[in-house]
């Protein structure tokens, strides 16, 4: 195999070796500490351990702190939206789908899918223009998440989120102008995509006028929003709250 990306730190690294993907090798500094799962599911998996310097694993790495672990493993596999809907009727459950507009740091990219997975989402839908893509620094953020997590890259956002509609699932937009807060969402329990802006601007006004919904987070102290990850986090375990049998 010819390893098209790296993997970087040991929980990235640990579940890219337990997600099933191609693992050309596994590049350990001799001084790594709590490698010893690593190494084990390596082993079990038939990938080769290398140990090196930690010098070397400085010099190639391209995230700060690498943890003196780095896999090289096979190019990450987008899906399509369609493949998104087809996990959820696999699960048989209300498709969960999270969008990005405008989200360009990698690093928000990667805590946002961190929460997705976290919360159940079938998967993630990523802008291919002016939005960060899957690489180390998104992997590493995500503690591993985007290994299990789905994600479709698409041309055109609007467009997608239109499919997406047509196929029968509510667009979600947070919004922190909104009229409406997320705890008053009517519809949570139905098939939905959470739309999430990037810092700052927030989602942009082709997708507001797009949204079925638009829903803020209510903000009770000094601070005028809360960052893309912190927001997805409450919004989707907010939705995952009003599915549960119990609520």
């Amino acid at each position: 195999m010819t390893a098209g990306r790296q993997v970087e730190g040991r929980r990235p690294v640990l579940e890219a070796l337990r997600s099933g993907r191609r693992v050309a090798e596994v590049r350990l500094s001799r001084t790594a500490r709590g490698t010893d799962e690593i190494r084990r599911v390596a082993s079990r998996n038939g990938v080769r351990v290398r140990f090196v310097p930690r010098e070397e694993i400085d010099r190639v790495a391209t995230t700060r702190a690498p943890q003196g672990v780095i896999a090289l493993v096979e190019d990450f596999s987008y899906v399509s939206v369609a493949d998104l809907l087809a996990r959820a009727e696999r699960d048989a459950e209300p498709a969960l789908i999270v969008a990005l507009d405008g989200v360009t740091d990698p690093g928000n990219l990667g805590a946002v899918a961190r929460c997705a997975e976290a919360a159940g989402a079938h998967g993630l839908v990523l802008p291919g223009r002016r939005s960060a893509g899957v690489g180390p620094a998104a992997g590493k953020a995500s503690a591993g998440a985007l290994e299990h997590l789905p994600v479709a890259r698409v041309v055109n956002l609007q467009r997608a989120l239109h499919d997406l509609s047509s196929s029968g699932v509510w667009v979600v937009a947070l919004d922190a102008e909104a009229d409406h807060l997320l705890y008053d969402l009517p519809i949570a329990a139905e098939p939905l995509c959470l739309v999430v802006g990037g810092e700052g601007r927030g989602v942009s006004r082709l997708v507001r006028e797009r949204a079925d919904y638009r829903v803020r987070i209510p903000m009770l102290g000094s601070v005028a929003s809360l960052n893309a990850a912190a927001a997805a986090a409450v919004a989707l375990f907010e939705i995952r709250r009003r599915r549960s049998p119990e609520s």
